[in-house]
């Protein structure tokens, strides 16, 4: 199965969107809340999976999938893109120097965290295009979606 960089970059982009909507409720969550960076980082990433999650699960289920079966798919599909991309992405918050304690209103802190995402992506991209090239990750849910 010859995976394009396409499909391996539209995968990544739908892993983007729910990582990005949870890793930014994270840091905002966490940055207004006061919270020690360890704190604002574990929830972005917990957010950044569940949100990333969701939206593969919206994708997977409207195939008319059960849900327990959904979810396998969205773990196997997802969990691989999702971690790399927050490990980067967390990673570069870490650390710009400042970007963590800039705060909301900050232009560090949004162009840090527009930076960080931008080389996730980067970096999760050919992550995809190889799990997607064996039959994981994505491919998983491509198959479904054809069917």
């Amino acid at each position: 199965m010859n995976a394009s960089w396409s499909t391996a970059v539209s995968a990544t982009l739908h892993c983007l969107t729910g990582c990005a909507i949870g890793e930014v409720l994270g840091m905002v969550i966490g940055t207004s809340a006061g919270l020690p960076t360890w704190g604002t980082v574990v929830l972005s990433v917990a957010l950044a999976f569940l949100f990333g999650y969701a939206l593969t699960l919206r994708g997977v289920l409207k195939a008319g999938i059960g849900l327990g079966a959904a979810v396998k798919l969205a773990l196997a599909a997802d969990t691989v893109s999702i971690a790399v991309m927050e490990v980067v992405d967390n990673a570069v918050m870490v650390v710009v120097p400042g970007a963590m304690d800039a705060g909301l209103a900050s232009v560090l802190f949004w162009g840090a965290l527009a930076f960080s995402l931008a080389v996730a992506f980067v970096l999760t991209v050919p992550v995809n295009r190889w799990l997607i090239s064996r039959g994981k990750g994505h491919a998983v849910v491509h198959h479904v979606h054809h069917h």
